[in-house]
């Protein structure tokens, strides 16, 4: 089960990405003020994510985010012209933001990305053949010796790792990585962050032994 609270006063806007997100197994909470989303935590709670509008008519949603600040995952709603509120609400430690107009998809995608980390976040140091990755500390060794990676680089190692074994889609990686807003990703940014990391990590990156290209479909992490 998991549990969402939206906190947009938008009626329209929020009425539609409750019924994008929600499903048998993820209810979700509908809030349109914060004296609303507090109450909700407080009588409804615990929540898996909030999803915080920023503007509202009795305040920030960013000081809701502050409250809940490494308890509870948060994505941002935002203005596309407000900046501010984007660099502020990463500063408190929200995970993600969106800006407005979004695409419901794109916003599904960021939710089940979220969530998806969220369960994996109790297996920080993952052991695989001659790598240990420490993702909470971002540490990442082969060998014993330290490797630079990018943020665009972890992210992507990340869920390979964490799905080793298992085939992910291109598609279903450019929506996973990319969480920076943008709608749109160089049709190429994929193929040249895989590149980067196999000239980091792999002995022979033409003949890669861990990150795998599976033809038609994607990339695997195979399992060592």
């Amino acid at each position: 089960m998991e549990r969402l609270l939206i906190l947009e006063d938008d009626l329209a806007l929020g009425e539609g990405v409750r019924l994008a997100l929600q499903g048998d197994d993820r209810p979700v909470t509908l809030c349109r003020t914060l004296a609303q989303a507090r109450q909700a935590l407080e009588e409804a709670g615990p929540f898996d994510l909030l999803i915080l509008d920023v503007n509202l008519p009795d305040g920030s949603g960013l000081s809701l985010l502050e409250e809940v600040k490494g308890r509870v995952p948060v994505i941002l709603l935002t203005a596309n012209d407000l900046e501010t509120d984007i660099v502020a609400g990463l500063e408190l430690g929200a995970e993600d933001y969106i800006t407005k107009p979004f695409s419901l998809a794109v916003l599904r995608a960021r939710v089940n990305a979220q969530l998806r980390r969220g369960k994996g976040a109790g297996n920080e140091v993952v052991e695989t053949g001659e790598f240990v990755f420490d993702f909470g500390r971002m540490e990442y060794r082969k060998k014993g010796k330290l490797v630079e990676l990018s943020k665009t680089e972890q992210r992507l190692l990340r869920l390979l790792v964490q799905n080793r074994g298992t085939t992910l889609s291109r598609g279903d990686l450019v929506d996973r990585v990319w969480t920076d807003g943008a709608e749109y990703v160089e049709e190429n940014a994929l193929s040249v962050t895989v590149k980067r990391l196999r000239d980091k990590l792999e002995e022979v990156p033409s003949k890669p032994r861990y990150l795998k290209t599976v033809y038609g479909i994607g990339y695997t992490w195979a399992v060592k």
